[in-house]
C-alpha cells in the first residue's frame, strides 16, 4: 500500500469514574491516537501507554516520541504490503512496543479495507460473537466494591474480575463470594506481591477463582514457576508475555496455566497472533486483557478476541463503563448475555468520529511520506 501520510494525535478524556490498581489511580486518559492515510482509506490505531511508566516502562510521551522519529518515518518510507511486514520494518528499534502496536493495527485496518474484509476475518478470526468479562477496580470501601459487582453481574458481564493488592484481597474475595457464589471470579494482582506471601496467596484457593493474574513480578517466570506448583488456582501471566518466545518460555516451564494477550504489550496484532497459536498449540487458553482504551482500541481488541483460542471472556466491555461520549459509531454495546456481536464489515466496523477527536486533540502531528522521498 502506498501510504500518503501518518498522523499523530494526543487527545484527553475523563473517565466515567476513577479506575484504580495496585499501582495507582486513574481518573483521566493521556491517549495517543495513530491514523494512517493511503489510498484514499484510513486507517485507525490506538496506543495504549499510561501516563506514567507504572504498568510497562512505556508512557504516552515515550510513545509519541518513538512513533514521531522513528517508527512512523520508518514506516511511511517502506510502503508495506500487508500489516504482518510491520515487525519487520520497526526490527532496527528495540522495545516500544505499544508504539509500535498503534501504528501496525492501523495498517492492519487499512488492509482490511483494501481487501472489503472485516479486520476479524484478516486476522483469522472465527467467531461472530465474543464473550465479555469485565474489570473492577479498587474501590473507596467494601460497601461500594460490592455494588459495583452487583451491577456488573446485572449488566450480563460472564465473568467478575476483581483488582488486588496486599491488604485489599481475601476480605473482598469472601464477601464476594458469599453473596455471588456461583459466579465466574477472577483477580488481578498487577505484580503487588513477592514469594514472601505465598502463604497468604495460596488462601485464594479457598474462592474457587477462574486464575490470579500477574500475581509476582513483571518481568518473572522462574518464580511464578514456583508458586503456580504451591498452589491450586491458576495463574495467568499478563505484563511477563511480552512476544512468542516470552509465552513458550512460561508454558515450557509451567509459570502459568492462562495467558492474557494484550495487543499493545505484546507489539501489535503480528505478535498477539503468534502467542495465540503458540498457546494453542500447546493447550493454554487466552484471553484479550483491556488498557482503558477508546473505542478504536476496543475496536482492534474485538477483532482479535474473534481468533479461535480465545476461549475465556476478556476484558472487552462496553464503551459507556468508560466514556460519557465514545470517540467511534456505534459505541461497543454488550448485550444481556455478556456478549459482543463481531463487525463483518470492511476494517474495524466502527466509524471513527473524527469531528470529536479533533475537538478532543490537544497535540498533532504530520509524517508526509512525500517528505521522505
Amino acid at each position: 500500500m502506498r501510504i500518503d501520510s501518518i498522523f499523530l494525535r494526543e487527545i484527553r478524556l475523563p473517565l466515567v469514574q476513577p479506575f484504580e490498581t495496585s499501582f495507582g489511580r486513574t481518573t483521566e486518559r493521556r491517549i495517543l491516537l495513530v491514523e494512517i492515510r493511503a489510498e484514499g482509506l484510513s486507517g485507525w490505531g490506538e496506543c495504549v501507554a499510561g501516563e506514567h511508566p507504572y504498568f510497562s516502562e512505556e508512557t504516552v510521551d515515550t510513545a509519541w516520541l518513538m512513533a514521531q522519529q522513528e517508527l512512523a518515518p520508518a514506516l511511511a518510507a517502506a510502503d508495506p504490503e500487508h500489516g504482518g511486514k510491520c515487525p519487520e520494518i520497526f526490527r532496527p528499534v528495540r522495545g516500544h512496543r505499544m508504539a509500535k502496536a498503534a501504528l501496525e493495527n492501523a495498517v492492519w485496518d487499512l488492509e482490511a479495507q483494501m481487501k472489503g474484509v472485516s479486520l476479524a476475518e484478516l486476522l483469522g478470526g472465527t467467531r461472530e460473537v465474543i464473550d465479555c468479562g469485565v474489570s473492577i477496580g479498587i474501590q473507596p470501601s467494601l460497601e461500594k466494591q460490592l455494588a459495583q459487582v452487583e451491577r456488573e453481574i446485572a449488566a450480563g458481564y460472564q465473568r467478575i474480575k476483581l483488582k488486588c493488592k496486599p491488604g485489599w484481597d481475601v476480605q473482598v474475595f469472601e464477601a464476594v463470594r458469599t453473596r455471588w457464589p456461583d459466579i465466574r471470579l477472577s483477580c488481578d494482582a498487577n505484580s503487588s506481591y513477592r514469594l514472601k506471601d505465598v502463604d497468604h496467596i495460596a488462601s485464594f484457593d479457598n474462592f474457587d477463582l477462574l486464575m490470579i493474574e500477574q500475581p509476582l513480578w513483571a518481568d518473572d517466570f522462574y518464580f511464578h514457576s514456583m508458586l503456580q506448583k504451591q498452589i491450586a488456582t491458576a495463574i495467568c501471566l499478563d505484563e511477563s508475555i511480552r512476544n512468542r518466545r516470552d509465552a513458550l518460555a512460561a508454558i515450557e516451564m509451567e509459570s502459568c496455566r492462562i495467558i492474557n494477550i494484550k495487543c499493545g504489550r505484546v507489539g501489535g496484532f503480528s505478535e498477539a497472533i503468534a502467542v495465540h497459536n503458540a498457546a494453542q498449540e500447546r493447550g493454554i487458553p487466552v484471553w484479550c486483557g483491556g488498557m482503558l482504551e477508546t473505542g478504536i482500541g476496543r475496536a482492534h481488541n474485538i477483532a482479535l478476541s474473534s481468533l479461535e483460542n480465545f476461549t475465556l471472556p476478556g476484558d472487552v466491555s462496553a464503551s459507556k463503563r468508560y466514556w460519557s461520549e465514545d470517540i467511534i459509531e456505534p459505541e461497543v454495546e454488550v448485550s444481556p448475555a455478556g456478549q459482543i456481536q463481531v463487525p463483518d464489515s470492511p476494517g474495524r466496523g466502527f466509524e471513527v468520529r473524527a469531528d470529536l477527536v479533533d475537538r478532543l486533540t490537544v497535540r498533532r502531528e504530520e509524517i508526509r511520506a512525500l517528505a521522505l522521498a
